[in-house]
């Protein structure tokens, strides 16, 4: 990714303020949570833990957890070089993980009645926009619960 490109994206990311109520969002509830990773982590188990544990600290239930790995398959037909070239990137600008993830993780909101779904990544005011509108509940980021915490003047 070009700096520039870069640098626009992480400012994106840091002025997106988190809904005042993202504590009492989790608080008692049922939450899914997900996140995408690059092939190269190899923790990527012991960070999902990490996130269900901050729920749990929150009051939350964790009911079901989504992981999508980037960059294990090569390239796709007729396309050159592939996942390995990707792996640090979201698979969508729109909604930061795949559309058949993203699908799959609406259909365990409905299942499971789900409050809220947590993701470990950051997300764009775009993508918390469109997510929560795919997934029929608010969708929130790792980092929303950190400053909910940090300001607790918030919940």
């Amino acid at each position: 990714m070009c700096r520039r490109r870069q640098q626009m994206s992480e400012h994106r990311r840091s002025n997106v303020e988190p809904a005042p109520h993202v504590a009492t969002l989790v608080a008692d509830s049922d939450v899914l949570i997900a996140g995408l990773f690059s092939a190269k982590r190899k923790n990527h188990s012991d960070l999902m833990d990490d996130l269900a544990e901050e729920i749990s600290n929150l009051g939350g239930r964790v009911v079901r957890r989504f992981v999508q790995r980037r960059g294990i398959s090569g390239g796709k037909k007729g396309q050159a070089p592939g996942g390995r070239a990707n792996m640090d990137q979201p698979y969508s600008a729109r909604t930061l993980m795949s559309t058949g993830k993203v699908r799959e993780i609406a259909e365990a909101c409905t299942e499971t009645q789900a409050t809220a779904v947590v993701f470990f990544n950051d997300l764009t005011d775009r993508q918390r926009t469109v997510l929560t509108e795919i997934l029929g509940c608010p969708a929130l980021s790792r980092s929303d619960l950190q400053r909910s915490l940090d300001h607790p003047s918030a919940r």
